[in-house]
């Protein structure tokens, strides 16, 4: 696995601490304290990305309350064999189709939207086929915790077609698969989705 820099997890750790102490107390002097703390975040991770204090204060200024992981949902759609991938327009690189759970949409539509959108296949989930910590696996680390679920999905119908944030589809084979987002998909995740939809009896793989 990819090492995470030890100021990657201070920053990680104070946001959370800042978050909590934000929503919940009320005391003026504590408040600026928090708030204190959310700088000093800020300032450690402009220092560890080598970048101007403003892009860090807008990577971690959108996140407010209390924290908690993020929900991301990929669809995992075979098609005779092969591996429905979308390829990223932000970074040219390819993973499965998916993205945030919305607020009040259960995980399995969100997977059946995201493929969708973003790949013009229409889908049905049938099986949860893992739940992992984003930590735990070899992803390019973020900011905040993630729990990534991996919907096995049943093709309904559809044509490839490109979306705002997908300039490529396509199926692919084991031996046959693109330059990663690492980011969202890693290669032995992708193979342990091959593994899992070929066990059908298989129960959900979990950290």
């Amino acid at each position: 696995m990819t090492e995470i820099p030890k100021w990657h997890n201070w920053v990680e750790r104070l946001q959370t601490i800042a978050r909590a102490g934000l929503t919940y107390s009320q005391n003026a002097f504590d408040l600026d304290r928090y708030h204190q703390v959310q700088a000093l975040a800020t300032e450690i991770l402009a220092e560890g990305l080598d970048s101007p204090i403003e892009k860090t204060e807008a990577l971690l200024g959108n996140e407010q309350g209390y924290a908690t992981p993020k929900l991301d949902v990929r669809g995992v759609v075979f098609k005779e064999g092969k591996i429905l991938m979308v390829k990223e327009v932000i970074d040219g690189e390819w993973t499965l189709p998916g993205g945030w759970v919305d607020v009040g949409e259960p995980p399995s539509l969100s997977a059946e939207r995201e493929v969708w959108e973003e790949s013009g296949y229409e889908v049905h989930a049938v099986k949860l086929l893992a739940l992992y910590d984003h930590c735990k696996h070899d992803f390019r680390p973020y900011f905040f915790h993630i729990y990534k679920l991996f919907f096995l999905c049943e093709l309904l119908g559809g044509q490839a077609t490109h979306s705002i944030e997908t300039n490529g589809v396509g199926f692919f084979g084991r031996d046959e698969i693109p330059s990663l987002s690492n980011g969202r998909i890693t290669k032995s995740v992708l193979e342990r989705m091959f593994e899992l939809a070929e066990t059908p009896g298989a129960p959900t793989d979990f950290d």
